[in-house]
């Protein structure tokens, strides 16, 4: 009997960690499922050489695979500039990889990054150019900045609103 007791108490303690465990929740896993939808909204791009100009953009996301991976379309114009960027984004973790391909300047890369609390930071590299990206999520509002200094846009920075979103 007096061997029975420290058992009786592992069980006990480890029924009461299980407990505990299966009534704590699950740290929800960082995904895609706040930035899937379609988005619009105006913002500034800013030429290397040249005035900021107002732009309009539209953006859409569709989130796959679980909300573990996106494609975003991305266009964007102004009164003498026309952006089109596609980029597919898979997530591990908090960790993002994947690639870009902007049409209007045939220039396309990889990105690599990281998705946290609705944010997403970035650096999207090609041969020729390197920019940083924040995509920062809440509700039904986004801001997205794009900075690539030394590159022909210098940056970019867009307030969007969801479509359908009141």
């Amino acid at each position: 009997m007096i061997g029975t007791t420290p058992m009786l108490t592992r069980i006990v303690q480890t029924s009461l960690f299980l407990t505990i465990l299966a009534a704590t929740p699950a740290a929800a896993e960082p995904g895609f499922a706040h930035v899937a939808g379609s988005w619009s909204g105006n913002g500034t791009m800013q030429p290397k050489d040249g005035p900021r100009e107002r732009v309009r953009c539209k953006a859409e996301y569709v989130a796959k695979n679980a909300d573990q991976s996106v494609k975003l379309n991305l266009r964007c114009a102004s009164d003498a500039y026309k952006m089109e960027m596609v980029a597919n984004l898979d997530q591990d973790g908090t960790a993002i990889s994947g690639n870009w391909f902007e049409s209007e300047y045939r220039q396309g890369g990889k990105i690599t990054g990281q998705n946290v609390n609705d944010v997403i930071e970035a650096r999207a590299e090609s041969n020729t150019v390197v920019a940083l990206l924040t995509v920062r999520t809440k509700g039904s509002h986004q801001s997205f900045v794009l900075e690539a200094p030394g590159a022909w846009v210098a940056k970019v920075a867009i307030e969007f609103a969801k479509d359908g979103a009141h």
